[in-house]
């Protein structure tokens, strides 16, 4: 990102004074440095209100695994004898 010089900032004021006016400008500043002073409390309040983590924190419990439905086991050996008939038709 290239550095703004003094004559850079100089045409950018300029610029700012033609399209918005010496009026609207003070406002305009004054109305960012609000939002900025709002986001950065916010930001503050973020951090304040997550949870630290603890050092000593223990591992879940294990859950117990789920039993195999005699339906799921009978598609599983049919699934396992296709692709072995499957091989066989290609060999």
């Amino acid at each position: 990102m290239p550095n703004l010089g003094g004559w850079e900032i100089v045409i950018l004021v300029g610029v700012l004074l033609l399209l918005f006016g010496a009026k609207r400008l003070p406002t305009m500043a004054r109305s960012v440095g609000q939002s900025a002073r709002i986001f950065k409390g916010e930001m503050r309040g973020l951090r304040a209100d997550a949870p630290e983590p603890t050092v000593n924190a223990q591992p879940p419990a294990p859950t117990a695994a789920l039993p195999v439905v005699a339906a799921e086991a009978a598609a599983d050996k049919a699934a396992a004898k296709a692709a072995d008939k499957a091989e066989d038709r290609v060999a």
